[in-house]
C-alpha cells in the first residue's frame, strides 16, 4: 500500500523530477466486472485494504496501486462500482490522466458502466482503454456481440476509438497484451501542464504510530519537498512536510501525477477529512459562491430546475449546494449553460477545474462541466452583458481568459497568482499578458496612497472616473464655498468602493490633468466657488479686517459681530479664502492676510541672514506683536520649514550660504 511503508525504512526516491512525468490511470465500471481482480492480475496489488471489502467481495473504496511500464510510471487508482459509492468513485476519478473502462463479457454493458462513463466525460478525461473482462466465462461468439454494444455505447466519446483487450484476471488471459497497450497509451499520451502552484486533493487521513498525521493523494499540480511548508484548505491552516513517499518509496520530493502519502506537521488527523486540499500558500480560496458552465447529461431523466438543491463533487469533496441557473429556468437533457452554485461549506477550486453534480434524491448524475470563477460575486440574472462575458472564461484562448478573469475581479486587488488560479495559467504566461495588456493600453496601473500599485482594467478605469467626478460634481453642489473637497468626504461618498481605489483614481486623474489637488484635497478644475452678494461683501469685510491687522489679527468671533452674523456662517468664508491663499491658516482660530505672511517671512528670514539667531523678545519687536501671536507664528514657521527653534532663539533651517 502507498502508506504502508512510511513504518519502515526504505531506499530514497531523491527528487520527483523525472524526464517522463508520471501519469494516474482511474478505472470505472460496473459492479463485479472485475476492475480490482484486473488491478491485481496487473500490478499483483489488491487494492481492497477494508476487511468489510474483502468479506462482501465488493469495492466499498478507492485504492491505489503502481505499474511500471518499461520505465513509464503509471500510478492506479481504482474505484468501486456500486451505485451507492459513486462518491467514492467521484473522489478517485478526480485527477486522473487516462481511464481504464472494465466491462465484463457475460453481463455486457450496465448501469454504472454507463453512469461511469458519463461521468469521466464530465470531468473531462481524454484518454483510456476498454478492457473486457472474465472472458473465460463466455463464447467468442458472445464476447464479439458485447463488443458491438461497446462500441455503440462509447460512439462521440473519448472511448471511441479506444482499443479494446480480452482479458482473464482468472487465467491471465490479455493481461500482457494490456500491459502492452496501456504503455503505448502512456507514451503517446498527453500530458497535461505540471503547473508552478502544488496542489494536492486528500482522499484519505489517518494517523501513524510513531509519525503523526499522514494524508494520501494525487499530486494535481505543481510539486513539493520535505520541509515545506503547505496550507491545508478550506481551514487556511499552515503545515509542514515532515517526510514524503510516492508509490511505496520514500521521496525528498513529489510532482504533478503521482500518487503521495505526506507526514504532515501542524494539523492532527481528526481536523483532516476527504475533500481537504493541501496547496501552496495563498494560492487556492475556499469560497461558498463559485461561477460554472454546466452541461446536463443527456441521460438525466428530466431537467434541471432553477434552485435545485445538488450534490456537488468537486476534486475530492462532496458538498450541498444550491444551483442557480443565469439563462433559463430549467436546463433540458443535453444543454449547457452558464449557473452559479452556492455551497453549504466553502468549496476549494481553480478556473476550468471540473466538477459533477448529483440529484439530492433519488441520487442520479445530473451533468457537471468546469468551474469558471472559483471566487465568485453574486451575478444578476438581468445582467445579461456580464453573463455574456463568462464565455471568455470558458474559451481556450489563454489572453481571452486572462482578460475576463480580471473583468470580474473588478475592483478588488489581485495578484499574479490569483490570475494563474483563475484562469488556469503558468506564473510566465500570466507575467507575460499583463506586460501586453500595460502596454497595449488595456490595463491601467494606479498608484495606491501605500505606494502600492493596483492594475484595472481600461473600461473599469472609465466607469471609476466617471463615479469619482460625478462624486466630486455633486460634493461642490452641496459645498457651493469650499475651493477644494477633503479627500476623507470624497471616499466617505464612494463608500461601496475600496478606500484605496478612489484615492487612486484621484491621483491618476491629477496626474492626468483631469482634477485637481494635493495631499489633502481633491477639486474638479473648473469648479470656482460660487457666492451670493452677501456673502461677497463677507468675504471682503473679512479680507480688509485681516490686512489691517498685520501681525495682530481679528478673531473670527468678532469679525462675526461686526458683520452681524453667526459664527459658523463666517468658518466657510475664512475656510474659502484660506483655500485661495488670501488668507493664511496659522492656528487653530488665528489667520494671517496673505500680504503679511510674506512681509512676516521677508524680514524674518532678512534677519536670520544677518544675526545667528533670534530671541522671542527681538521675534516681537521685530513683527511689532505681541506674544500671543509671534509664539503662533514662528511654530507656524517651524511647521512649513523655513526656521528652527534651537534652545532659546529661531535660525533659519536651511540658511543660504554667503559670499
Amino acid at each position: 500500500m502507498l502508506f504502508g511503508p512510511l513504518l519502515r525504512n526504505q531506499r530514497t526516491i531523491p527528487t520527483p523530477l523525472m524526464t517522463t512525468r508520471p501519469l494516474i490511470l482511474g478505472t470505472a465500471g460496473h459492479i463485479d466486472h472485475g476492475k480490482t481482480a484486473l488491478v491485481k492480475a496487473l500490478t499483483g496489488v489488491d487494492t481492497d485494504r477494508l476487511e468489510e471489502e474483502k468479506k462482501r467481495g465488493i469495492s466499498i473504496d478507492i485504492g491505489f496501486a503502481h505499474l511500471d511500464l518499461d520505465g513509464l510510471p503509471l500510478g492506479i487508482v481504482d474505484v468501486p462500482g456500486h451505485e451507492k459509492f459513486i462518491r467514492n468513485m467521484l473522489a478517485g476519478a478526480s485527477g486522473i490522466d487516462l481511464a481504464l473502462l472494465a466491462i465484463a463479457a457475460d453481463d455486457s454493458v450496465m448501469p454504472q458502466t454507463r453512469e461511469h462513463l458519463a461521468i469521466l466525460e464530465l470531468l473531462r478525461i481524454e484518454q483510456g482503454v476498454i478492457a473486457l473482462t472474465k472472458c473465460d466465462l463466455s463464447e467468442a461468439s458472445w464476447i464479439d456481440l458485447v463488443e458491438e454494444e461497446i462500441r455503440d455505447l462509447v460512439k462521440g466519446t473519448f472511448l471511441e476509438n479506444a482499443p479494446i483487450v480480452r482479458t482473464s484476471a482468472t487465467t491471465g488471459k490479455g493481461i500482457d497484451e494490456l500491459k502492452t497497450t496501456l504503455a503505448e497509451l502512456t507514451s503517446k499520451a498527453a500530458h497535461r501542464v505540471n503547473g508552478d502552484f502544488f496542489r494536492l486533493p486528500i482522499d484519505r487521513a489517518f494517523v501513524l504510530t510513531g509519525l503523526g498525521t499522514v494524508v494520501t493523494g494525487t499530486v494535481w499540480s505543481g510539486q513539493a519537498q520535505v520541509n515545506e511548508e503547505l496550507e491545508l484548505l478550506p481551514e487556511g491552516k499552515a503545515v509542514k512536510v515532515r517526510s514524503l513517499q510516492s508509490h511505496g518509496h520514500d521521496a525528498q520530493g513529489v510532482c504533478r501525477g503521482q500518487r503521495a502519502a505526506i507526514n504532515l506537521m501542524g494539523a492532527h488527523h481528526s481536523e483532516i477529512e476527504r475533500g481537504c486540499e493541501l496547496a501552496v500558500p495563498g494560492f487556492l480560496k475556499p469560497s461558498k459562491l463559485l461561477t460554472i458552465q454546466l452541461r446536463a447529461l443527456e441521460s438525466t431523466p428530466r431537467p434541471i430546475k432553477h434552485r435545485a438543491h445538488v450534490r456537488l463533487h468537486v476534486g475530492t469533496q462532496e458538498i450541498m449546494a444550491e444551483l442557480r441557473l443565469l439563462e433559463t429556468n430549467t436546463l433540458e437533457p443535453g444543454q449547457t449553460g452558464f449557473a452559479q452554485l452556492i455551497a453549504d461549506e466553502p468549496v476549494v477550486a481553480s478556473g476550468q477545474q471540473p466538477f459533477v453534480i448529483r440529484a439530492e434524491s433519488p441520487l442520479h448524475t445530473l451533468g457537471g462541466g468546469r468551474v469558471l470563477l472559483p471566487n465568485a460575486s453574486r451575478l444578476s440574472r438581468r445582467d445579461s452583458s456580464t453573463i455574456a462575458k463568462l464565455a471568455d472564461l470558458a474559451c481556450t484562448d489563454e489572453s481571452t481568459r486572462a482578460r475576463a478573469a480580471i473583468f470580474f475581479m473588478g475592483h478588488h486587488p489581485w495578484t499574479m497568482t490569483d490570475l494563474c488560479r483563475d484562469a488556469k495559467l503558468d506564473l510566465d504566461r500570466a507575467h507575460q499578458l499583463v506586460g501586453e495588456f500595460k502596454s497595449g493600453g488595456e490595463l491601467i496601473t494606479l498608484t495606491l496612497p501605500t505606494r502600492a500599485e493596483r492594475c484595472v482594467q481600461a473600461q473599469a478605469m472609465g466607469e471609476l472616473k466617471d463615479l469619482v467626478t460625478s462624486a466630486l460634481r455633486k460634493l461642490h453642489e452641496d459645498a457651493p464655498l469650499e475651493k477644494a473637497i477633503p479627500r476623507q468626504r470624497l471616499t466617505m461618498k464612494l463608500d461601496f468602493l475600496p478606500e484605496d481605489i478612489v484615492l487612486g483614481v484621484a491621483n491618476y486623474l491629477i496626474a492626468d490633468g483631469d482634477l485637481v489637488g494635493n495631499e489633502r484635497t481633491v477639486a474638479l478644475p473648473e469648479f470656482q466657488p460660487k457666492l451670493s452678494q452677501a456673502q461677497r461683501r463677507l468675504r471682503e469685510l473679512v479680507l480688509k479686517s485681516y490686512r489691517e491687522g498685520a501681525f495682530s489679527p481679528p478673531e473670527p468671533k468678532a469679525i462675526a459681530r461686526e458683520a452681524g452674523i453667526d459664527d459658523a456662517k463666517l468658518k466657510p468664508i475664512l475656510d474659502l479664502c484660506a483655500a485661495e491663499r488670501t488668507l493664511v491658516h496659522v492656528e487653530g482660530s488665528l489667520f494671517l492676510h496673505i500680504d503679511w505672511h510674506e512681509e512676516w517671512t521677508s524680514r524674518l528670514t532678512t534677519a536670520l541672514t544677518n544675526k545667528e539667531g533670534l530671541a522671542m523678545s527681538e521675534i516681537k519687536t521685530l513683527l511689532d506683536t505681541s506674544r500671543k501671536y509671534a509664539i503662533p507664528i514662528c511654530e507656524h514657521l517651524d511647521k512649513i520649514g523655513i526656521t528652527q527653534r534651537r534652545g532659546d532663539v529661531r535660525v533659519l533651517k536651511n540658511p543660504q550660504p554667503t559670499g
